[in-house]
């Protein structure tokens, strides 16, 4: 999350749009950055023998268990129109993603009860993305500085049913159903030709550089 937050500085003072995947190891829990209300022993967890993380995302929205999940970030400029229609030009590029694998996604129709629930994927409001049997597959959060955007989320592959409930209670889990077929890599790849489509660009894979890890770590 930290390495988001710079790409957005970049993208201020300059650089191209990016379009990022990442996993998390060790699994985490992150909080929503207003979010100051959570479980007290959400602190001491732990998942086959690895403490899990707790952190603080640099966009809104309620707590996101990162494990056995993709994540998506997304920095941007030159967008217009309001934050949901935002949302829906960003969110095109993982309907059509989804959609070339087979899965066929829309917007979740919750309203704003979500804040009462420290469960991001308890419920899905119309900045989230749902299957036909109305499981939310991917939960989307937002900043804005300026003119300039971080959209990042959550996309459930295989979470471990067993933590979720440890962690959000055990009738707070759905299973997800999707192609078994479908491996993090050929996801990834659906994915950046989306986007390469539904933003008309080129996209180059670039890891970070030593040098760019270092002003990373440094912030």
């Amino acid at each position: 999350m930290a390495i988001d937050r710079w790409l957005l500085k970049q993208h201020q003072s300059g650089h191209p749009s990016t379009l990022r995947f990442y996993t998390w190891s060790p699994p985490a829990i992150s909080l929503g950055y207003h979010q100051r209300q959570y479980p007290e022993y959400w602190q001491n967890l732990t998942w086959q023998g690895q403490k899990l993380d707790l952190v603080r995302r640099p966009s809104g929205g309620r707590a996101v268990l990162h494990q056995g999940d993709l994540t998506y970030a997304v920095v941007t400029s030159g967008l217009m129109g309001s934050r949901l229609q935002v949302y829906e030009k960003i969110c095109e590029f993982l309907i059509q993603g989804w959609r070339s694998l087979g899965v066929e996604l829309d917007y979740g129709t919750a309203g704003r009860g979500y804040i009462h629930n420290p469960n991001c994927f308890a419920t899905a409001t119309s900045a989230d993305l749902v299957l036909p049997d109305g499981t939310k597959l991917i939960g989307s959060a937002q900043l804005r500085r300026g003119g300039v955007i971080l959209q990042h989320g959550s996309i459930r592959l295989q979470p471990d049913a067993e933590l979720f409930a440890q962690v959000f209670g055990a009738e707070s889990f759905t299973t997800i159903q999707l192609p078994q077929s479908l491996s993090v890599e050929k996801i990834i790849a659906a994915l950046i030709a989306a986007a390469s489509n539904c933003f008309d660009m080129q996209i180059e894979v670039k890891p970070l550089s030593p040098l760019e890890w270092e002003e990373i770590l440094e912030q």
